[in-house]
């Protein structure tokens, strides 16, 4: 079997000690993975001032976070593969050029057309950053507690700057105005660009296989199909004929590169890998505690704003302390899943984001719930972080050097579809609803339902002959 040309750290027996230098290569990977997060959720606040001040309409402003979504989201498994095969710290550093650039076009935009196509090139940079930093992380601290640790720090900063986006988008646009949330992601980019060169190794598959570009066509074409549906319909539902002919084309695009790839003899993606169970049924758990949470923090948003009548600073301090929580389940997630494995981690951790979310059916509009939607969502997105961490190590355990870029790929692909999918999907039951508190109670109840489910169908899946620190199950479902 080739291996990866990328040095592991060493890692001693025991609680993992990392060198000077294997921290400066985990705080550039992480930097700039809390970047992209940052980016997810930064302009949200700042939407209707920026409307106004380049004249966009209010239909428009869904394409400030649409022209981000499409190829951040679309991109990533070609922009994975491409990293595996010439290079994932070329690509990185590509990635990270292109995104501090079109962060700066962003930040000085004179009209909407100037600003989206910043935002589009954001999404292609961090379609870029995302897969070959992960695969740099994965391939450079081998498995076991070095990589249990590198993975949690990684998915905890993932969460904050989600969480720390969601904060800083408001604070920032009162003191500075919207350009300011541009001009953050610029300076994040400014300071981790020189260091990225000197400190990150190359790494790449050893051979140079061809691409496969009928496949890396269609599921790029496919993902940037299923965005756009899905993205468009959690604003205007799915009536809309562009909704609902993109939708389509999306699901006969992924079938088509579903075929193409179990007859090609370089395929994009390992449908042998697909059959694995790690793979599998780590992906779901991962598809589902994503999507189940960004439902959530969307409805508690609307009812903390509109039942509650909390102004965005107060909603933010909701959202702060689900982040400062975010960052303690950071910190332990790791040494739990060294002790009871990712397998168990994961299971355990859908089902307390499954418990914690059905926490929410006893909102109602007195001023105290707020303390209860305060509790049981930062105490749900400790469970919703163990999530992360444990189906991305669940789904890179086992997986040969040569093809991390495309298990990272998968995970990232997941992680924004997730995000993407379940706003519309579930979201919408809140937002139509003639009765807010009750569509508020309706979503809830399914998304905890859901989250239940995925636990059951993942520990059934991921069941496991043999344990270690961290390992699961690496065999793939059988053929028949």
């Amino acid at each position: 079997m080739a291996t990866d040309t990328t040095t592991p750290v060493h890692e001693p027996l025991g609680e993992p000690r990392l060198s000077t230098r294997d921290k400066l290569v985990l705080f550039v990977l992480c930097a700039a993975q809390f970047m992209v997060a940052l980016d997810f959720s930064v302009l949200n606040v700042a939407l209707p001032t920026l409307g106004a001040d380049l004249g966009m309409s209010q239909s428009g402003l869904q394409w400030a976070v649409t022209a981000f979504a499409l190829p951040s989201g679309g991109f990533l498994l070609l922009f994975g593969r491409i990293g595996d095969l010439y290079g994932r710290r070329r690509l990185f550093l590509t990635g990270l050029v292109l995104f501090g650039a079109a962060s700066l076009l962003a930040t000085f935009a004179w009209d909407p057309a100037s600003f989206l196509t910043g935002r589009a090139l954001q999404g292609l940079g961090a379609a870029a950053i995302v897969p070959t930093g992960m695969s740099l992380l994965t391939t450079t601290f081998p498995e076991g507690p070095a990589r249990d640790r590198a993975l949690g720090i990684s998915g905890t900063l993932l969460s904050l700057g989600f969480t720390v986006g969601m904060v800083a988008g408001g604070v920032l646009t009162d003191a500075f105005g919207w350009r300011s949330t541009m001009a953050l992601l610029t300076l994040f980019a400014v300071l981790v660009l020189p260091l990225a060169p000197t400190l990150l190794p190359e790494s790449r598959t050893p051979d140079r296989p061809r691409l496969d570009v009928p496949g890396a066509i269609t599921v790029t074409a496919g993902l940037l199909s299923l965005i756009y549906a899905l993205s468009t319909a959690a604003d205007h539902g799915f009536a809309r004929t562009d909704v609902v002919v993109t939708l389509i084309a999306g699901v006969l695009l992924l079938a088509a590169f579903v075929s193409i790839e179990s007859r090609t003899p370089q395929p994009l993606v390992s449908l042998p890998m697909l059959r694995r169970r790690t793979v599998a049924w780590g992906n779901l758990g991962g598809l589902v505690t994503f999507s189940m949470m960004s439902t959530v923090v969307f409805v508690l948003t609307l009812y903390l704003q509109e039942i509650l009548h909390l102004s965005s600073f107060e909603t933010g301090l909701v959202f702060g302390v689900q982040g400062i929580l975010s960052a303690v389940a950071g910190v332990c997630a790791p040494k739990v899943i060294g002790r009871v494995g990712a397998r168990r981690t994961l299971v355990a951790s859908l089902t307390g984001q499954a418990v914690l979310t059905g926490a929410l059916l006893t909102l109602n509009t007195h001023t105290w719930s707020v303390w209860v939607a305060t509790a049981a969502v930062s105490l749900a997105s400790m469970c919703h972080l163990g999530a992360i961490i444990s189906y991305g190590l669940t789904v890179t355990s086992g997986v040969p050097d040569e093809e991390q870029g495309l298990a990272t790929g998968l995970v990232t692909s997941t992680q924004q579809v997730g995000i993407t999918v379940g706003i519309p999907l579930l979201g919408v039951l809140a937002t139509t609803s003639g009765d807010l508190m009750a569509g508020v109670h309706t979503v809830v109840g399914i998304d905890a339902a859901i989250l239940l489910g995925a636990a059951v169908l993942v520990a059934v899946g991921l069941r496991s002959r043999r344990a270690g620190s961290g390992a699961v199950e690496a065999e793939p479902f059988s053929a028949r």
